[in-house]
């Protein structure tokens, strides 16, 4: 009899205010609910303990960043990922001496931390002003061995990166998750980057066989810049993606939403195996990939 090592992930997705306590509230709750749907690890959306204020440049939001260590929501969600028997990984604004990193903790079923990674990609255009306020991760890419499979996690800008995932893939994760906020850009509102943004990620479960999970915020936000007020409306479609890049659940634009999947990960090992993607790799000839813009290989 094959073996099964069956395992139920899940997305939230919900609006944020620019309260943390009201949002911590709000992720805790859905958490739970999850949880009560069989979930056995459930991402929560991108720095979802206030709005996205990458919106503007401003010095005063600097004081949103916080150490990891002792940080009031990762320990709050320790001792909610022990008290359910959950894996929850946590988006922060982490503050490190004179560095600022858009970071995520992952807390295991028993309440144990991890460790953290840090976002690496870090982007720079109107209405998502990133540069100004992190640095770039200096974490490389992890995998984390959980309770329930080892997971690969990555944040936002990450996901528009082939390398990442299979980066991660390659160190063994089993699913891949990336914490998201994204929606409308302020400087063009015809450019609506839904289905790109879901397609890309996609071919990330395709291409290297395992399911993906994307968490993203909904709701309108509006931020005063130094050029008077920002708004991003942030456009949901949080999903989870099955090994072939189908999707398998999908929520809307608009609202609150619980996705929850199940998967066998031996099954889809197996199946990951046997397609020889990782097999037929020819790393000797990927030495493009170390140059700045692909147009000197040789160096």
């Amino acid at each position: 009899m094959a073996r099964r090592k069956e395992v139920v992930v899940s997305a939230l997705q919900f609006a944020c205010s620019d309260d943390v306590a009201t949002n911590v509230d709000t992720a805790e709750r859905l958490v739970r609910s999850a949880h009560e749907k069989g979930a056995n690890i459930i991402l929560i959306q991108e720095l979802f303990e206030g709005y996205y204020f990458c919106q503007a440049q401003k010095e005063d939001f600097f004081q949103r960043a916080k150490p990891y260590k002792e940080h009031p929501t990762i320990l709050r969600m320790q001792k909610l990922a022990k008290e359910l028997g959950v894996v929850i990984p946590v988006s922060f604004f982490e503050e490190a001496n004179n560095a600022h990193y858009n970071s995520i903790a992952i807390i295991d079923a028993d309440g144990t931390d991890l460790g953290i990674y840090r976002k690496s990609h870090i982007p720079d255009g109107p209405g998502y002003q990133e540069k100004f306020y992190f640095n770039p991760g200096d974490t490389g890419f992890k995998v984390f061995q959980t309770k329930f499979a080892k997971i690969g996690v990555a944040i936002c800008w990450d996901q528009w990166f082939p390398e990442a995932a299979r980066a991660m893939v390659l160190q063994g994760a089993e699913l891949l998750f990336y914490p998201t906020a994204i929606g409308s850009e302020p400087q063009d509102e015809g450019l609506d980057s839904r289905e790109h943004w879901k397609r890309v990620m996609q071919g990330h479960a395709g291409a290297n066989l395992v399911p993906l999970i994307a968490s993203n915020r909904v709701g309108k936000e509006v931020i005063e810049t130094e050029h008077g007020k920002s708004s991003i409306t942030f456009y949901g479609n949080s999903f989870i993606a099955g090994p072939t890049g189908e999707i398998i659940t999908v929520a809307n634009d608009k609202e609150e939403a619980i996705l929850v999947a199940e998967f066998d990960l031996d099954q889809i090992k197996s199946k990951r195996h046997s397609w020889g993607i990782f097999r037929d790799r020819r790393p000797d000839l990927y030495k493009v990939l170390l140059t700045l813009d692909g147009s000197n290989p040789s160096s």
